[in-house]
């Protein structure tokens, strides 16, 4: 039976009026092969159509035990679908899966309808979405890459005025059918936009380092609470809404600590299950600031019935970055949305020097966070003692920029301090203030 969606916000939405499928594929013991939840991957399905204000009309689990190479599910489910679909005037079917390019274009014409999967319909939020020069080329290469082996797909989205990536149509498009090589001249003009401005990046890293802050990444699944907690400790005004995906471009704030240390807070792109592999390779570049940064908090709805599950998929992704061996010492868990929680499941989450729980929207436990931060990233530091010139102030003022002073007093001609620092920034100050020259 088809499920009524739980949301009369979104019914009248000025998408076309969509249908969302979630394929649940068994074992000969009746047993879902997914690790997710049925009920909450659907949901997120739902979300997910939500986030690009599809007019979703029903949404259905629909339980496979026999997969048919063709069109996925077999005569009878494609017959009642199709009665469907014509008696609410459905004009897209969005199927929780991954669909072969012959199996969209058999379900399409069996259904009389546009079909896209899970792929084409995280790749349509993130174009619409995407805002910086660079995120809107990562998104671009990601959807024509997807595109190349489904040549039925239009790529008219260039040319169009809303935003997304033309797999779900707009006002005055036509399926026109993809020619392969000006997608592939495409392709590599958009690498080569890209290289560039990876170097830029670069070359921005690199002056940053000039001046040493350390680099605090938030990492998480999406609408795990990342940006309500990075414009709370930031007083920032990055869209923050109940959406998937609600933040696509890097942020980056500078947040001062309790101690004196000035750290670099950075808002990344939330992470979710199944993210298609064009996506992890498109958005390595914005991520790489994720394998650069000092720390690592990772923000979890501790709330979602599947959060477990999404812990797992978000170090997945962060392994596939690069990062493994040592993302245990670098990482804090932040336990979010614990204000939805009853007394009785507080008391039973963790607590300790890697996990805190707390509540981004109502503030619950930040100042406990940001006291973990200072701690963890001054873990390493060691402490220094130098003697300058009186008159130095530039000196003086470098070391309570970038350390802890512990100690500070003058004599007539000297200027005394007790400070703590990380070795590197030793080094660094060795060589700019006391070097001999």
């Amino acid at each position: 039976m088809l499920h009524e969606v739980d949301n009369p916000e979104f019914l009248s939405a000025p998408g076309p009026v969509t249908l969302v499928l979630l394929p649940d594929f068994k074992t000969n013991k009746k047993q879902s092969l997914s690790k997710y939840d049925p009920h909450s991957r659907l949901k997120e399905a739902v979300g997910l159509a939500q986030a690009i204000r599809l007019n979703v009309r029903q949404a259905e689990i629909i339980s496979l035990r026999c997969i048919q190479p063709s069109t996925l599910f077999g005569k009878g489910i494609m017959a009642r679908l199709k009665g469907f679909i014509e008696g609410e005037e459905i004009t897209l079917v969005v199927i929780d899966a991954s669909l072969g390019p012959v199996q969209q274009r058999n379900l399409e014409k069996a259904l009389g309808c546009k079909v896209i999967d899970r792929t084409g319909l995280i790749l349509e939020i993130f174009g619409e979405r995407a805002r910086t020069f660079e995120g809107r080329l990562q998104v671009e290469l990601a959807a024509l890459t997807y595109q190349r082996s489904r040549l039925v797909r239009s790529w008219t989205h260039l040319e169009r005025q809303r935003g997304g990536l033309g797999f779900i149509g707009g006002p005055g498009e036509t399926q026109l059918e993809v020619d392969r090589r000006l997608i592939d001249s495409r392709i590599t003009r958009l690498r080569q936009d890209l290289a560039s401005v990876k170097r830029t990046r670069e070359m921005q890293r690199k002056a940053r380092k000039k001046v040493p802050y350390p680099v605090v990444a938030l990492v998480g699944y999406t609408n795990a609470g990342k940006s309500t907690l990075f414009n709370k400790l930031t007083n920032a005004n990055v869209i923050a809404k109940d959406i998937l995906f609600a933040t696509l471009d890097p942020t980056m704030r500078a947040l001062k600590l309790a101690s004196g240390r000035t750290i670099i807070l950075s808002d990344t792109v939330g992470f979710i299950s199944d993210l298609p592999t064009q996506l992890v390779a498109a958005f390595r570049a914005t991520l790489e600031e994720v394998l650069e940064a000092d720390l690592l908090i990772h923000v979890r709805d501790i709330s979602h019935a599947d959060s477990q599950n999404q812990r797992r998929d978000v170090l997945q992704v962060l392994k596939e970055l690069g990062l493994e061996e040592d993302v245990k010492s670098r990482m804090i868990e932040a336990l979010n949305k614990i204000d939805t929680l009853t007394i009785d499941q507080k008391t039973l989450l963790p607590q300790n020097e890697n996990v805190l729980p707390i509540s981004a929207l109502q503030g619950e436990g930040l100042i406990k966070l940001l006291e973990m931060i200072d701690k963890r990233l001054g873990k390493h530091e060691s402490i220094a003692k130098f003697k300058l010139d009186i008159f130095d102030g530039a000196a003086v003022a470098w070391l309570y920029a970038h350390g802890e002073v512990l100690e500070h007093h003058n004599t007539k001609l000297k200027t005394n301090l007790k400070v703590r620092l990380s070795p590197a920034d030793i080094q660094r100050f060795e060589k700019q203030f006391l070097s001999i020259s």
